[in-house]
């Protein structure tokens, strides 16, 4: 079952239980009455409710299928999406349609979901996740890339792949099907073809019956992490996966929305240029702005603005690391909220940056990652951005190769699947972090 689906059986469980508990509210609050009357009455109103609930849960990730219904994270961020929907639900019912008062309908309703969803997450988990969703894995070959898809498969366990078999006998590929069928693989992975291709390929056709999904190593490992192999792509996966021909459309529509976003951005928040300046100038010697040369498309050179958040004094210059004393405390907030990244509206409305995009280097930092990192510089194929899909990868990356190396698979990710889909997931993930402190 593929990951959309599973997604999607998440999402409408929760949708299925919103309308549940709409009904046991019903029932609760008006015994005897004409329950379906009633229900029709409401619907309307809570349809809206149902919505806001649905996407502030895919706003801050409840629908991660990595996410464990027992895991304090699942806690945390279903407090956090509770907290938020129920405020926006009170606005909504309050605000924009005042007429409507169900204050005691509201509270039941609330008070019923909450039960229904945890016992929905974790019926989800014990029976659908441990009884239907798992697939037997075999991964053919035994080197770095079946190693990294292994690791891969523990740190994704809501992709539901289970490695059964790991064939790594070449000379054993004439019993391939025996073996997939002792372990009742339903999925083969490639990862080395042992240099024996036309026997391997032999060996591959005599699977067909048997009602196999087949994957290479890079297209099994990109479905199942959202970033690309980058160690084991050649050239040809860009000439194969990348075309830029079709995506002119794609490119004019996001620079006519970016401008638009932009000037929306920096007239609403002109008046925290002044506070934000002040509160900088107050605290610590040196400029406003922090301005510096990063890297666009196609290695044009530009200069990046956003607010101050270091300290100028001891500052050798070097990349920002985790926990960084060079910040300042108004620097610190401002990080957190990001509210450093506003003056770079200007570089998006200069046409140098996006607001999605692979994150901006510095070009001396560039240089460096090329000479060890193949194919680092594609990223520079598009714009960069202000948050892109590694920003919302939910982890830390230091400036070092091995954490620049996932960056760029990440990047490459983008790459190739960019579009406005991609980019409205991103720009609501995004939301999330600034929020609740996810991703980095």
């Amino acid at each position: 079952m593929g990951k959309m689906v599973k997604k999607v059986l998440l999402m409408g469980g929760d949708v299925v239980f919103l309308h549940l508990a709409l009904l046991l509210t019903v029932l609760l609050r008006y015994p005897g009455g004409d329950v379906m009357a009633i229900f029709l009455q409401h619907w309307p109103d809570f349809a809206i409710v149902f919505v806001i609930w649905i996407m502030v849960f895919y706003i801050i990730n409840l629908y991660d299928l990595n996410l464990k219904a027992s895991d304090m994270r699942f806690v945390r961020l279903g407090l956090n999406a509770f907290l938020v929907s129920i405020a926006l639900s009170v606005i909504y019912f309050y605000l924009v349609v005042p007429a409507v008062t169900p204050k005691t309908n509201l509270a039941i309703f609330i008070a019923t979901f909450t039960i229904l969803f945890v016992l929905w997450r974790l019926g989800y988990q014990a029976f659908l996740m441990q009884v239907i969703l798992p697939v037997n894995l075999a991964i053919i070959g035994s080197n770095k890339f079946s190693d990294n898809l292994v690791s891969e498969l523990k740190k994704n366990p809501g992709s539901a792949y289970s490695p059964a078999l790991i064939f790594s006998d070449p000379t054993k590929l004439d019993d391939l099907v025996v073996a997939i069928s002792d372990h009742r693989i339903k999925t083969i992975v490639v990862c080395d073809n042992f240099g024996e291709s036309d026997r391997m390929e032999n060996a591959l056709f005599s699977c067909l019956p048997y009602n196999i999904d087949f994957y290479n190593y890079p297209d099994f490992y990109e479905m199942v992490t959202g970033k690309i192999p980058v160690e084991a792509i050649g050239q040809n996966w860009f000439l194969e996966n990348l075309k830029e021909g079709q995506k002119n459309t794609y490119h004019r529509v996001k620079r006519v929305l970016d401008v638009i976003l932009a000037c929306l951005i920096f007239v609403a928040t002109l008046p925290l240029w002044f506070l934000i300046g002040i509160a900088i100038k107050s605290t610590s010697r040196g400029p406003v702005f922090f301005r510096q040369v990063r890297v666009g498309k196609n290695e044009k050179e530009y200069v990046m603005i956003k607010f101050r958040t270091m300290r100028i004094t001891d500052n050798d210059g070097a990349p920002t690391e985790k926990k960084d004393r060079r910040i300042t405390g108004v620097g610190r907030f401002l990080r957190g909220s990001r509210l450093d990244e506003i003056p770079q509206v200007l570089n998006i409305l200069r046409g140098e940056m996006s607001f999605i995009g692979p994150r901006p280097e510095r070009p001396e930092i560039i240089t460096e990652l090329e000479r060890n990192i193949p194919f680092y510089k594609t990223r520079l194929l598009i714009k960069p951005g202000l948050t892109g899909w590694d920003q919302i990868s939910g982890s830390y990356h230091s400036p070092s190769v091995d954490d620049t190396i996932e960056k760029l698979q990440h990047d490459l990710y983008y790459l190739k699947h960019r579009s406005f889909s991609l980019d409205l997931s991103i720009a609501l993930k995004t939301l999330a972090t600034v929020m609740f402190h996810e991703g980095r």
